[in-house]
């Protein structure tokens, strides 16, 4: 028998399937598709982790499968390679991005490679390469042409390290996620695309998708639809209203005081009625300064100023009420402006604590004397005046009802997501491909002049007034208006990174189209994605970002399909062996690259798929690793027991039977622990016997071959089995010999289990008690009495209840 050498056994697999295009796709195939996809990577300078790991090979598995089942694959990889890492990291060391980058990629190339991923690497796609940003850039202008994105002046998170302006969700705590530097507030000129305006497709989309549940509930949460009433407060003494969202207009009666954000632009409306200007402005100026993480955390302390000089109008009661500014309350989320119902809303009780305001009860329970009463889903009006008595959902219907009437407010559907922002201050991205003219406003760089690349600069360092790098090179910025031709300057900031993870999916199986981001015919064959794994962290906006933007590609019939994305699941992080999250400051990293050395990859792979349930996290074990070696040390040396027979053995056909059953639905549920495990069992009973028919053999090594590609593709080789083990169909099972001849009945006496018998499993309940009575202790619980009742459920339970 042959030494397992894993390092000449995965190099000579890994040559042979790059040499013979093992992997690569049918274009025009009428076969059946199946196209898997694994989030992209950024081609950081740090190189892969196991985490990288876990995630791609659950699609290996399925992917290698799939081709055994005879399906035309799409396994594709990808680079997602814009963005600040390297941005930042070639300034640190006074590269060029591109050089950093092109450096990276051939690091995760080489890694994934000896890893042994069946990806086609023909379909290859970097988002950095001017052939794939052309059509980046190109829906970016198909957006603009269809009214989906602006330009607004807004306040924006400004990381002082960076030098670039953030979303809310890459910082926190006022620390850049990044750099570490702190965010401030800046006033900014921000591209926006108008997601909102997609927010009821992309909820609708959920039902005709595949989504786990939890995934699903964060696409839900994030768009965060909820549907209430704007009502009008007039401003006492003007001609002038301030309007609110509210999920609750029951509780209007309850209104003791109103909020507005500090950006709200009735304060400069009326800066000339107000007499604590001074006040104001502070303020205003404390909240520029705080993130907007800062400014909504429920448990900090809450702050305001009382506006004096303007009151507002409860359009209910009638009553007057003070109005706040407090930098809780956002311009981003319904009006800017709340109504406050201190006896039911715990932030608004503390609020009216601090500042004594009144607190009144408008739903019965609780005492708001002490603290807010939240528990009102439902519950009885009381001090609401003609709503008095009425159950909460009747008071909400005649509420609206009431305002509609009387022309004070309207029912409305709010989302708390917030329209996309666009852009980056920064050099290593897509160029946004905008002229802006003084005559003629802001211009679309002709299609036919795409892709606009970025220009060879030396110094490429952010600057410290939140303008792009871009706008300091004037070669670039001064042009001319492709409408009237008159003097006109290039738009200078950068689209962010997830511009090009928006589409990727369209681009892999047509590359190299200078056409069309991709053939339509194609994309009808390969569209949808029918299996896309990923990480948790990304199923809130790239999911929605990438499903917003093949929505819009659909209705303007770029696009076959109205989602992206048939089913989407997610992996579980890989710890450290501390159990916790892996990082380099903790030491507890571990390089895929030393794993391979030592124990080869069918080892790392085994063990990643093996380290737990698949959808929770999991500390590495250099135990475990182990293990999956002396595991996989076993499997090599079945080849000692192999005879020449053919078929199942009559000792292990039920076992084979239902060893396939389990790791075929295992795979598809991603249960690939208990897959294992469930190969682990089997060679056991391989052991046990003593000896392994050819067919018996040739069936594991097909189940086990999606895990562990190289080492069965060897032992496939060695056995002399036909062809190659890629090559061959997958196992199939006989339900009818998946079920057990004899099978063990438990058997009670007056409730009680008193014995077990062992019976053919279609025995009936005569059989059964005949069987049962044999048994010396069930016969010693029967003898000398009654039998009054017989309770048989066949394969399941026999009950006897004596007298």
């Amino acid at each position: 028998m042959k030494i397992y050498d894993h390092h000449k056994i995965e190099k000579k697999w890994q040559k042979y399937w790059e040499d013979h295009d093992t992997f690569k796709i049918e274009q025009n195939s009428d076969k059946e598709k199946f196209y898997g996809l694994v989030e992209f990577p950024y081609p950081s300078g740090a190189g892969l982790h196991v985490g990288h790991v876990r995630a791609y090979t659950s699609l290996e598995i399925i992917s290698r499968k799939r081709r055994m089942e005879g399906f035309n694959v799409l396994f594709p990889i990808g680079w997602d390679a814009f963005g600040l890492p390297t941005e930042n990291y070639a300034i640190k060391t006074g590269r060029h991005p591109r050089e950093v980058t092109d450096e990276n990629i051939k690091v995760f190339t080489q890694q994934l490679k000896s890893i042994g991923y069946s990806f086609d690497w023909d379909c290859e796609i970097d988002t950095t390469d001017p052939n794939y940003f052309k059509w980046t850039q190109w829906i970016f202008l198909q957006l603009f042409k269809h009214g989906l994105v602006y330009r607004d002046r807004t306040y924006v998170n400004f990381c002082s390290g960076c030098k670039v302006v953030l979303a809310n969700e890459d910082f926190r705590e006022g620390k850049c996620s990044i750099c570490g530097s702190e965010v401030v507030q800046l006033e900014k000129d921000v591209w926006f695309l108008k997601i909102r305006e997609y927010a009821e497709k992309l909820l609708a989309g959920l039902d005709d998708v595949d989504y786990l549940p939890r995934i699903r509930l964060e696409q839900e949460n994030w768009i965060g639809k909820s549907i209430g009433a704007e009502v009008d407060f007039d401003i006492a003494g003007a001609d002038q209203k301030l309007r609110v969202f509210t999920t609750r207009p029951d509780t209007l009666f309850g209104v003791t005081f109103m909020v507005i954000a500090p950006e709200h632009p009735l304060i400069e409306e009326m800066k000339d009625r107000i007499t604590n200007m001074d006040a104001i402005v502070d303020y205003q100026e404390a909240a520029k300064r705080k993130t907007e993480f800062e400014r909504v955390q429920l448990a900090k302390e809450k702050t305001g100023v009382m506006i004096e000089g303007i009151r507002g109008i409860n359009p209910l009661s009638g009553e007057e009420v003070p109005i706040f500014i407090a930098d809780y309350v956002m311009m981003g989320y319904g009006t800017g402006a709340i109504m406050a119902v201190p006896g039911h809303d715990t932030r608004d009780w503390e609020f009216a604590k601090k500042f004594d305001l009144p607190i009144i009860e408008v739903i019965k329970g609780g005492d708001v004397s002490v603290e807010a009463y939240t528990d009102t889903a439902s519950g009885e009006m009381v001090n609401s005046g003609f709503l008095n008595g009425m159950e909460v959902k009747e008071a909400i219907a005649k509420t609206i009802e009431y305002l509609e009437e009387k022309g004070l407010g309207k029912k409305t559907i709010n989302y708390k997501m917030k329209d996309w922002a666009f852009n980056r201050q920064r050099y290593w991205g897509e160029p946004i491909p905008i002229v802006h003219c003084p005559k003629c406003g802001m211009v679309p760089v002709p299609e036919d002049q795409l892709p606009l690349e970025l220009p060879k600069v030396k110094s490429y360092e952010p600057t410290d007034t939140g303008e792009s790098p871009l706008a300091g090179i004037p070669e670039w910025v001064n042009t001319t208006c492709p409408h009237c031709g008159g003097p006109a300057k290039r738009e200078t900031d950068t689209m962010p990174q997830w511009a090009g993870s928006s589409w990727y999916f369209l681009r892999y199986f047509d590359n190299k189209n200078d056409q069309a981001l991709a053939d339509y015919d194609k994309m009808k064959y390969w569209m949808p994605v029918d299996w896309y794994n990923g990480g948790m962290e990304h199923v809130t906006r790239h999911l929605l970002y990438s499903r917003f933007w093949h929505k819009f590609l659909y209705d303007i019939g770029v696009v076959p399909t109205a989602e992206p994305y048939k089913k989407r699941t997610m992996q579980g992080l890989i710890l450290g062996s501390d159990g916790e999250k892996m990082s380099k400051s903790k030491g507890n990293v571990v390089n895929p690259n030393d794993i391979i050395d030592e124990y080869g990859a069918d080892t790392l792979r085994t063990y990643v798929m093996f380290i737990g349930d698949y959808e929770k996290p999991a500390p590495w074990s250099e135990n475990g690793t182990k293990g999956a070696k002396r595991y996989l040390d076993r499997v090599w040396k079945l080849q000692e027991i192999v005879t020449d027979e053919t078929g199942y053995s009559q000792e292990l056909e039920s076992m084979m039977h239902k060893t396939i059953k389990k790791v075929n639905s295992d795979y598809e549920e991603m249960k690939f622990n208990t897959a294992i495990a469930a190969l682990m069992t089997l060679l056991n009973e391989f052991n046990s016997v003593g000896k392994v028919t050819k067919d018996e053999f040739k069936t594991y090594l097909q189940l086990l071959y999606p895990v562990a590609p190289h080492i069965t593709e060897e032992l496939w080789e060695i056995a002399g089995l036909e062809g190659c083990l890629h090559d061959s169909p997958w196992p199939v099972y006989d339900e009818a010999k998946t079920v057990d001849d004899v099978i063990e009945m438990a058997v009670q006496i007056n409730g009680k289990v008193r014995g077990k018998i062992s019976l053919p499993a279609d025995a009936d309940k005569e059989a059964a008690k005949a069987i049962a009575l044999e048994h010396e202790n069930i016969r010693s619980y029967v003898e000398g009495k009654n039998i009054v009742k017989e309770i048989f459920v066949p394969g399941k339970i026999f009950n006897l209840v004596v007298k």
